[in-house]
């Protein structure tokens, strides 16, 4: 018997996902759970686990390739010699627990594409899932395994039975639901057997001049559209600030005796969060992302700050959410391991979405001045520079060194104007020369 395996829904606001790497080979036999591909989506690896044991017949979908969810991925041959069976619909599917992984989506029907239905609609039956079956995404589970939830126990509210996020008492995160809600960075094309085809380009030019030519897949094309999106929607403008932060430096180097001695490093990025966010509750329209299909500025209520840092493939923005009630040192904790989780591909999709603004920073190599990319769609970026000792001319007329840095922060000129630019990155200047206040603002 052939059991057609397609894309499933692999997380609240996902409708493809690019095939990063198969873990099989056509003709390879496979058991139930073991893992079949790693698929990207919104810059997180999902690893997509068997739902049957047999051999793989066909492979559908290659490296490098975006299939729609209910998309065709591969063809398995449970029993030798049977004619093709096609995968249930997404709506009555379920996955087996306690493997996360997701149910076999729409029928599958490659000789008559408009027949084929990636996600059609409920069951109108509505009877719920059959005993002792779990209906979620492998979104869902994963969350409900970091948090001890048993999805057995829950109840869920979602088309014939399926556990949403709300079930697990789990707010939907803001910036997704934005996110899902923009147009697609590229430009939909029509789809035939679930996914959109990529016309193949003529075979390029053959010179001597040519070192290399690199695919732009995986989390790179990802940035690519992310970055595109982001240029082409927003009114991107740039204000710089000098800071001395000679203060803050002492300040830091004093904290960091106590805060090391539990193995984690103190760098100033959880100080200039702290006054990010003492920034942000004094300019609110700051905290916020657009709604372009509305027109509307949607302003949060929580700090959720996105920290861009480099990955093997890549750059990444994990999230440390409500930053606003945490400590210098639980903050320097989280994104140290946020930093090495990322690093080593092993951050959660929830992880890497939801943000309402961005740090960017280089570290050492902060250079002088950038104009950073809006983290669409987040209305300001923060730009974080190196800090060196230069020679100031101080108040009693005196020249001394002091250690100084720039901030440049990227604005939606949409929303955003310049005299309220420039009073934010005032208010994080003002608490980054004397750090002190930061405390203060906790007491």
């Amino acid at each position: 018997m052939l059991f057609e395996f397609r894309l499933p829904d692999i997380g609240e606001g996902v409708a493809e996902g690019e095939v990063v790497q198969w873990f099989v080979k056509e003709g390879e036999a496979v058991r139930e759970d073991q893992t079949l591909v790693s698929v990207l989506t919104d810059k997180a690896n999902v690893e997509i686990p068997s739902p049957k044991t047999g051999r793989i017949a066909k492979i559908h979908a290659a490296v490098g390739e975006k299939v729609k969810v209910g998309g065709l991925l591969v063809t398995i041959e449970t029993e030798p010699g049977a004619t093709p069976k096609p995968a249930p619909p997404a709506s009555s599917a379920v996955a087996p627990a306690p493997s996360p992984k997701a149910a076999a989506p729409a029928r599958a029907a490659p000789a008559s594409p408009p027949v084929a239905a990636p996600t059609p609609p409920p069951s109108a039956a509505g009877t719920g899932a059959p005993p002792g079956r779990v209906l979620a995404s492998p979104y869902l589970r994963r969350l409900a395994a970091e948090r001890g939830i048993d999805l057995s126990q829950v109840k869920g509210s979602g088309p014939a039975g399926r556990i949403t996020e709300a079930d697990l008492g789990i707010a939907p995160t803001p910036a997704p639901a934005s996110v899902g809600a923009s147009p697609a960075p590229a430009a939909p094309t029509p789809t035939s057997g679930g996914r959109a085809p990529t016309p193949t380009p003529p075979p390029a030019p053959v010179t001597a001049e040519v070192l290399e030519r690199v695919p732009i897949r995986g989390i790179r094309r990802v940035i690519a559209e992310h970055m595109t999106e982001s240029t082409h929607r927003a009114a991107h403008y740039t204000y710089v600030e000098e800071i001395d932060v000679s203060e803050l430096v002492r300040l830091r180097d004093r904290m960091a005796k106590h805060v090391e001695k539990r193995g984690t490093r103190l760098s100033y990025l959880p100080f200039i969060v702290k006054a990010v966010v003492a920034g942000l509750k004094a300019h609110p329209h700051l905290n916020a992302t657009m709604d372009d299909a509305r027109e509307e500025l949607v302003v949060r209520s929580a700090y959720h700050i996105g920290i861009a840092a480099a990955a093997p493939d890549g750059l990444i923005v994990p999230v440390v959410r409500n930053a606003d009630q945490k400590s210098v040192s639980t903050l320097a904790r989280e994104i140290q391991d946020l930093a090495e989780r990322g690093r080593a591909g092993k951050l959660s999709r929830a992880e890497l979405t939801g943000s309402t603004f961005t740090i960017t920073s280089l570290g050492a190599l902060g250079g002088v001045l950038a104009t950073p990319i809006l983290n669409y769609p987040e209305v300001a970026i923060l730009g974080v520079h190196k800090i060196q000792r230069r020679p100031v001319y101080r108040p009693d007329g005196t020249i001394g060194p002091a250690d100084l840095m720039n901030l440049s922060i990227s604005l939606d000129h949409r929303v955003v104007d310049g005299a309220e630019g420039a009073q934010f990155l005032a208010t994080v200047k003002a608490y980054l020369e004397d750090p002190h206040q930061l405390f203060a603002e906790l007491a």
